[in-house]
């Protein structure tokens, strides 16, 4: 039987409270209690993504994976995604793995590039570089993960030179490195990356038919069958939103993710959403939006359709309120994930 596991992932989107905004302080103690509860429940995983903006309270998740690993017994910890690109892989690894030894070896890495880009001004890095920045920094992050001393240089940073990082990852019975997977968006070249540096692959499904990610699934397990290596594992990151039935679900989660989306949307040259776009993305697109039951069917056929041993579901939605982002991760926890395990049997 596949071993399956299910998360969720925040962004710490800034919520209101009675229709006001919530402060960023206010809001990073919100996430780390609905990680909790998301513990209770027996989810399996918790993914806090970075981001430098107005509308996001997380820059600097290790630290609130920290604090949630003090207030959790078993839940996983991982970032969802670690801006890699903008932030320094010894670094990286360094907290990492101090959260990993804080939380008794529950640490993960998703390390991506980002689908946005405030980071790389904020500190000092030109978008001209992108891919390069990337590509370099996952090489150098890959050898601190599976080296004891690390000897690497590039055009990105200073060489090393027979360099050793501390703390090292605590070796495990269950494990041989700290667990890292790569967020891919949407482009075959991550796809490749993955399999290049042996690595699980987390698909990051946001808009339109999960379906059409088969052809990345297909391009992994043809590039790892051509390496001659046992592929790793597939997750799936979407967002969704569970209530005690489709309509109210549906009713309550729309306003908050018109809002989110309309945001960014300006940002990036999108039209409003209108209320077909957000019907037909809960219908047949990548939004699992609903009762338990209908939500778990959705999850159940994306992970069968694409070969997935891992959901993510993205929980947070613009200013939807941490009320009902608590009784949606009950449901999450109580009702969707027993109905996907029986489903998938």
């Amino acid at each position: 039987m596949l071993q399956l596991e299910f998360g969720l992932d925040t962004f710490g989107d800034v919520t209101t409270a009675n229709g006001v905004l919530q402060s960023q302080a206010q809001v990073i103690r919100d996430v780390i209690e609905e990680a909790a509860l998301a513990d209770e429940l027996g989810i399996d995983f918790i993914g806090v993504g970075e981001h430098h903006r107005a509308d996001f309270a997380v820059s600097a998740p290790e630290v609130v994976l920290a604090a949630i690993a003090g207030q959790t017994r078993r839940i996983r910890l991982g970032s969802a995604v670690t801006v890699l690109s903008s932030d320094d892989p010894v670094r990286v690894f360094q907290r990492f793995s101090t959260l990993d030894a804080a939380s008794s070896g529950r640490a993960e890495v998703i390390v991506g590039r980002g689908s946005f880009i405030e980071s790389f001004p904020l500190f000092g890095y030109r978008l001209d570089q992108y891919e390069t920045l990337f590509e370099e920094k996952l090489e150098l992050f890959v050898a601190l993960l599976r080296n004891k001393e690390v000897t690497w240089s590039g055009s990105v940073r200073a060489p090393l030179d027979h360099q050793r990082v501390f703390p090292p990852v605590e070796e495990r019975a269950d494990r041989r490195e700290l667990t890292t997977w790569v967020g891919v968006g949407g482009s075959p070249e991550s796809v490749v990356r993955a399999v290049n540096y042996d690595l699980p692959m987390l698909l990051a499904i946001i808009g339109g038919e999960p379906a059409r990610f088969k052809s990345y699934v297909d391009l992994y397990h043809r590039a790892y069958a051509e390496s001659g290596r046992k592929p790793r594992r597939i997750g799936v990151h979407s967002p969704g939103y569970v209530a005690d039935s489709d309509a109210q679900a549906r009713e309550e989660m729309w306003p908050d993710y018109k809002i989110m989306r309309d945001r960014i949307g300006a940002e990036r040259g999108w039209p409003p959403m209108q209320s077909g776009e957000f019907s037909r993305e809960i219908e047949r697109g990548s939004l699992y939006v609903g009762s338990p039951e209908t939500v778990a069917r959705k999850i159940a056929a994306t992970m069968r359709t694409l070969g997935a041993t891992r959901f993510q579901l993205k929980y947070s939605a613009g200013p939807l309120a941490h009320s009902r982002l608590l009784h949606s991760i009950e449901l999450y926890g109580r009702k969707v994930i027993p109905l996907v395990r029986d489903m998938l049997g």
